[in-house]
């Protein structure tokens, strides 16, 4: 596994230790790229901050809560709506954003009172709301405001509320993924325990690392009930704060994103007893084996499989309609943290693309190790790529697509390659047998698309057909199959409707009988 060494990056000679190119066979433990350091002075990074991982990321997805930071507008304002983590409570953490708008003043005098002030505005804006979070930023974290103290005393004043402090300054770490290190823990050390769980069945879990992008969480949970499983917590997404508050009372934590969310199970683990397992909601096969050891930890095997054979029938034709014409075309897998290896290798073996590169934004090595592993073998694993180096990447791997956020995505498109939307997702939600489906009917929407084969075209050079008539995605994609599968009856294209998410909150799970029963509730 070479070290790479990009050409618009030779000025910074230390850049070499973070991209390498996997060989074949090799121990993967022996050379993998630097990860999770300061940014390289001299590299324009992409990344994000402490603060941006502890409110944007973990924290905002809560969504009874009114979350205010505690700093100049330009920070909240920056780590608000830019991803779909949705609600069933008609999405109010994504329609409102609060600051203290500290100012030049503040810095000099402190701003303790203006944090006071706008804690009592907020609730006095938002009246059903009694539960609030307030995150530290670099400017209130530097001149030292009691953000803690200030939030006792309003609680003291109305009891009826309840506070959250996040100390986590953007400088608190080398990337967001020091903010989510800091946000889990604080949880656990201010608010698990304080709120006694209601307990309504045998099996009982903690949703752990979820974020609900354009409805992730409701559709995993969805699953879950259909197997009888409580859903204590979701941490965070489409999560109630009193809810978890009483995260102590689940006897499983099942955990989706390690990257962000590990440190609280193990917490959980290691206070309460309560045991940890990984799970994987992307794919098919993975998450199949997801279902089926959930349902082995709490013995109803039978309720899983049951779900794991109805989903598939329904919906497998859909996805190998689509493998069929993604078998071959190369992407790149530039998506920031853990979808770098929970995708790796499954959107291999189910859609047949070729992963010829991933990078991570702010992950370990450790995620990085698991994603080398799961791609195919001369594959290009980049961590913290500048935008030149991306740039240089894409011309070298030629991607049909790539799988990354908004910033990366939009300079792709500038040199005509499409992009899919890793973050936020572009049509989700991807979890699911269903939104698995949704997202190869994407990757399929932006390879052929007939408006970005016209892109491909420089106007200023290249001679323009016309004697093609009117294209269609269909008529790009059926050159590439055989006969045999282009006229099968048993494949089709995907059926679901543009919302899949909104028919979930209005379904009726069925009663299971419980075998022990608490006296005391």
């Amino acid at each position: 596994m070479p070290h790479h060494e990009f050409d618009v990056s030779k000025c910074i000679p230390e850049r070499k230790l973070h991209a390498v190119v996997k060989g074949a066979e090799e121990d993967l433990s022996s050379v993998l790229p630097l990860g999770y350091l300061n940014t390289i002075p001299g590299t324009l990074s992409e990344r994000g901050c402490a603060y941006c991982g502890a409110k944007h990321v973990i924290g905002t997805p809560m969504k009874d809560v009114i979350h205010i930071s505690h700093g100049p507008v330009g920070c909240t304002y920056d780590t608000w709506q830019t991803k779909r983590y949705i609600s069933d409570n008609d999405n109010f953490q994504l329609k409102y954003t609060f600051a203290t708008d500290m100012k030049e003043k503040h810095i000099v005098f402190g701003a303790e009172k203006v944090l006071k002030q706008n804690i009592l505005e907020a609730f006095k804006a938002q009246p059903t709301i009694k539960r609030m979070t307030i995150y530290q930023t670099c400017a209130s974290a530097l001149i030292g405001d009691d953000i803690a103290a200030v939030a006792q005393e309003v609680m003291d004043e109305m009891p009826d509320v309840d506070i959250f402090v996040c100390n986590s300054p953007g400088f608190a770490g080398p990337s967001q993924s020091g903010g989510h290190h800091k946000i889990n823990i604080a949880w656990i050390n201010q608010k698990v325990g304080t709120v006694e769980p209601k307990i309504t069945s045998d099996h009982v879990i903690n949703y752990v690392g979820e974020y609900n992008i354009q409805g992730d969480q409701e559709v995993m949970v969805d699953y879950f009930k259909r197997m009888g499983i409580q859903v204590l917590s979701t941490f965070t997404g489409n999560g109630s704060y009193d809810d978890l508050r009483s995260m102590q009372g689940a006897h499983l934590n099942v955990l989706e994103c390690a990257r962000s969310a590990e440190y609280i199970c193990n917490e959980l683990r290691v206070r309460y007893g309560i045991p940890r397992l990984d799970i994987d909601g992307f794919g098919f096969g993975p998450l199949s084996d997801s279902l089926r050891k959930i349902g082995l930890f709490f013995g109803i095997e039978d309720r899983a499989q049951a779900i794991i054979d109805e989903e598939t029938a329904r919906w497998k034709p859909e996805l190998d309609w689509y493998l069929a014409r993604l078998k071959g075309k190369k992407v790149c897998l530039w998506p920031g943290g853990s979808k770098l290896w929970h995708w790796a290798h499954v959107i291999h073996e189910e859609m047949g693309v070729e992963v010829v590169s991933v990078y991570t934004k702010f992950g370990h090595q450790g995620d990085m190790e698991k994603g080398i592993a799961r791609c195919e073998s001369g594959a290009m694993a980049i961590d913290d790529p500048n935008e030149l180096e991306t740039l240089e990447a894409m011309y070298q791997l030629k991607p049909d697509v790539i799988f990354t956020g908004k910033r990366p995505g939009e300079v792709a498109k500038k040199i005509r390659v499409p992009y899919l939307n890793a973050h936020a997702y572009h049509n989700g939600p991807y979890k699911g047998y269903e939104g698995w489906v949704r997202f190869a009917r994407d990757i399929y929407n932006a390879i052929y698309s007939p408006i970005h084969q016209l892109a491909l075209l420089d106007i200023s050079k290249d001679e323009i057909p016309t004697d093609n008539g009117f294209v269609t995605q269909k008529m790009l994609s059926s050159s590439m199959v055989s006969e045999e599968v282009s006229s099968s009856t048993t494949l089709r294209q995907y059926t679901g409707g543009f919302d899949s998410v909104t028919k979930l909150r209005e379904r009726v799970y069925p009663a299971f009988a419980r075998q022990t029963v608490n006296t005391e509730e």
